[in-house]
């Protein structure tokens, strides 16, 4: 069932047990009133309310009355999130908080994306409980709703395979969603891209059998504020001829995660009806080896007219970024935003949660920071330092699409995709990892979807549904 099944409305379930919210200095008061049965089992599980302890308090009859779910000493500082174990820890059944939430939509949305799990291959162990939680009043049920299924979309896109999500089957979901929206949507396919005018996204995909593409979406009143979103479509990334170890490829399915969280912050704008114009540009490869594939050394010539030195074909998403960002830029739209999985440089900066992000708008970053850390989708703002230009000349070409040297590889890759737009009202670019290594609330292992809400959040904000 889809993941938004988890939150109803009061009127669906009259009879929720109730889910109490406690401080470890509140167990004992809370035991006292609930009597001896909640004691005894308090004292057999060892219940103590620190956080993510759940105690499940029963009548003499062994029905379940009401939850208790610990949150350590009072003060501590707990992220919304941090109550999305309930949503795999309780039996099956409806349940309400007692009290009101600090965020109840966020609160909501950790729960409905802890029950994410990606099944196409295997289905989950055991039964599915089916666990649901009553939203507030307060709370816009159906907006929170189609956040949830936008974001487990994005997440299978990013889980599944480069076997069966090459660069025609990304681009059939990203059609897919322009034509169930009204969109206008075009696919420009394999040597049409050199002779149309993008020859970086060409070469990159050349060397694949399965020939790369570039998807354009149009939506929205021509007259609204033009609003665009870049998403780097690397179906799989071998790293060309500099081709990467083994170990270096076993995650290389997410290289589309840009795209993912471009398609998905597409998807809730076009839902929520925001008063813009918006064009979504998905250029999508498949970086393989091959003879046909672009060499070290190779000089190509980008849409804007810049000459590109490939002095490594492992950087080989800011290339067709490149050439999608020309092509947006040429319109000068008031926003334009990209998303990618672009520099393990920004991974050992930030880590895996927290995607830096780029830009010189400071109007931008102070509206956009906020939000992304109030929604639990947060980014970090790095600085595009100019000096570092520098490291990206050629001596054969006007740039290289690599550094000279080992250092500030993000900041670098930033300053490349920068050359590309100057028409653009605001511009701004996200290096997202698209993966959570580990499991934490509201976020299982694997494909993870980010920026993408903080950026429909800041859209919303800008140009509301009218």
């Amino acid at each position: 069932m889809p993941l938004s099944d988890c939150l109803i409305a009061r009127t669906d379930s009259p009879f929720a047990v109730p889910v109490r919210l406690v401080h470890i200095e509140g167990v004992e008061p809370l035991l006292a009133e609930l009597g001896p049965v909640a004691r005894n089992t308090a004292k057999a599980t060892g219940f103590e309310g620190h956080f993510g302890q759940i105690l499940l308090v029963q009548d003499g009859a062994g029905g379940l009355t009401s939850v208790a779910y610990g949150i350590g000493k009072s003060g501590s500082d707990q992220t919304p999130f941090g109550l999305a174990r309930l949503a795999t820890g309780l039996p099956s059944g409806d349940y309400v908080f007692e009290s009101a939430l600090a965020q109840p939509d966020v609160t909501l949305l950790g729960l409905a994306l802890q029950t994410y799990r990606f099944e196409r291959y295997r289905k989950a162990e055991g039964p599915l409980r089916s666990v649901r939680f009553v939203a507030p009043p307060s709370v816009d049920l159906e907006q929170l709703r189609c956040t949830v299924d936008a974001v487990a979309w994005g997440r299978d896109l990013v889980n599944t395979p480069a076997n069966d999500l090459g660069p025609a089957e990304l681009a059939g979901e990203a059609v897919a969603l322009a034509r169930r929206m009204g969109a206008a949507v075009e696919v420009i396919s394999g040597d049409a891209l050199r002779e149309q005018g993008f020859p970086l996204i060409h070469a990159v995909g050349h060397g694949s059998e399965r020939p790369p593409c570039l998807v354009d979406i149009t939506w929205g009143n021509p007259a609204h504020p033009k609003v665009t979103l870049v998403g780097k479509g690397v179906v799989f990334d071998t790293g060309g001829l500099d081709i990467k170890p083994s170990a270096g490829m076993l995650l290389m399915k997410k290289d589309m995660g840009g795209a993912a969280a471009a398609l998905v912050a597409a998807r809730l704008v076009m839902e929520s009806g925001l008063s813009v114009r918006l064009r979504v540009l998905i250029p999508i490869v498949e970086n393989a080896t091959s003879g046909r594939a672009m060499r070290p050394g190779d000089v190509v010539k980008s849409r804007k007219g810049l000459t590109v030195e490939i002095n490594n074909t492992d950087a080989e998403g800011r290339l067709i970024l490149a050439d999608a960002l020309a092509l947006a830029d040429e319109e000068a739209p008031a926003l334009l935003l990209d998303f990618a999985t672009l520099t393990g440089a920004a991974r050992v900066a930030l880590g895996p949660d927290l995607p830096p992000f780029y830009t010189r708008d400071e109007e931008l970053a102070s509206q956009l920071l906020p939000l992304a850390d109030s929604l639990q989708d947060p980014v970090w703002r790095m600085p595009l330092w100019s000096p570092y230009r520098s490291m990206l000349e050629s001596k054969v070409a006007d740039l290289s699409n690599v550094s000279a040297g080992a250092f500030a590889g993000s900041v670098t890759a930033a300053l490349f995709l920068e050359r590309f737009v100057e028409k653009a009202g605001s511009y701004g670019h996200f290096d997202v990892f698209a993966w959570t290594p580990s499991a934490r609330p509201g976020r299982p292992e694997g494909g993870e979807v980010q920026a993408a809400r903080a950026v429909h959040a800041l859209i919303a904000r800008r140009w509301p549904r009218a």
